[in-house]
């Protein structure tokens, strides 16, 4: 600095000093990071009532809810994995919306089915599959069969297009999404369930549930129950609600593509007198049903998750699943209407 304050008046001396340079080493403090706003506890009175209704109920139930605003959770039972059946449908559309997110599809693009993709149980689609030439329309027209009316064979295509199960998974464990595995699809994850190797022919007509009655009642039996034990499907309420308020709160996909999925839950028509049943006028409720087979009068697999929204704007996410029960399905409704009289009742505008 002093030799910069002796020559700068010499231009001849100067042309031959380097040009003076300056630097502020004093560091300078970031700024302060906030702590993060405490999560309150979930009303102690709607823990109660969720922790009863899974105490009277006979047969291997989870329950959660959690606020979407404040954050807190109230469960019962709901770290268990229990078969989530067509609630698995929800990770493959979540998929197919986080590919469309990263521009590698798109819902207008076309999609076509043919007999080919036909899975079993529960596919209308297949109603609109004519000749050879087969059904074409959106990848999102296909994404709202799947998810509102439960078609088998459009969530099937879906999981094809996306890149099959491991695209899916891979999906869960991106997100962070915790305890919930994914299955190998319906028609390996059904047959399976039911003590059969799949076969095409079991998609056409009723091959499928004629092949399982010529099983024995012993191989019926011990696959059902090594299903109900440790379903592939498997996952925890607790997870799930989670994963919904997630979503509810734009955490997972683009503000677009969440907008458009839970207005395509909203349009369920699935579950009528499940949680649905029990939502009052002036709520809405966005949601997902599923449901497995029967072995007597057991079921592996009663299930129904969703956000419900009061009339104020404030969200609950819920998962309420019946992994196995004896109990008649009325009986199985009547403990998702609960669940939902529970959230009104403790909602405090």
């Amino acid at each position: 600095m002093l030799m910069g304050c002796a020559v700068h008046e010499d231009a001849a001396l100067a042309a031959y000093l380097p040009a003076p340079s300056y630097s502020v080493t004093m560091p300078f403090p970031s700024a302060p990071v906030p702590a993060p706003r405490p999560v309150p506890p979930a009303p102690r009175s709607l823990v109660n009532q969720l922790d009863g209704l899974i105490r009277n109920f006979d047969g291997v139930a989870g329950i959660a809810v959690t606020s979407v605003e404040s954050g807190w959770i109230a469960t019962a039972n709901a770290q268990r994995r229990m078969p989530q059946q067509s609630v698995s449908k929800l990770w493959v559309s979540m998929t197919v919306l986080d590919a469309v997110d990263r521009g590698k599809i798109r819902l207008d693009d076309p999609l076509t089915i043919t007999k080919s993709d036909f899975t079993l149980f529960h596919q209308p689609v297949a109603s609109l599959v004519k000749g050879d030439t087969g059904y074409t329309a959106t990848v999102g027209e296909i994404v709202r069969r799947a998810m509102q009316m439960s078609d088998n064979t459009c969530n099937d295509k879906l999981l094809r297009l996306v890149g099959g199960p491991q695209a899916v998974r891979d999906f869960i464990a991106r997100k962070g999404l915790g305890a919930i595995r994914f299955g190998p699809g319906e028609k390996l994850l059904q047959a399976g369930t039911a003590g059969l190797e799949w076969k095409p022919e079991y998609s056409m007509g009723n091959a499928f549930a004629q092949a399982r009655a010529r099983l024995s009642p012993a191989v019926r039996q011990a696959a059902y129950q090594s299903y109900v034990k440790d379903p592939p499907d498997g996952a925890a309420p607790e997870a799930i609600a989670s994963a919904l308020g997630r979503l509810k709160r734009g955490e997972l996909l683009s503000p677009t593509s969440t907008d458009w999925l839970l207005r395509t839950m909203a349009g369920a028509k699935t579950g009528k007198a499940r949680v649905r049943g029990a939502v009052p006028a002036g709520w809405d409720y966005a949601h997902k049903t599923g449901t497995g087979q029967d072995l007597g009068r057991r079921t592996a697999g009663f299930n129904d998750v969703g956000i419900l929204t009061a009339p104020d704007g404030r969200s609950y996410a819920l998962a309420v699943m019946i992994g196995d029960t004896p109990r008649p399905v009325r009986e199985r409704q009547l403990l998702m209407q609960a669940v939902a009289s529970a959230i009104v009742a403790n909602h405090q505008p």
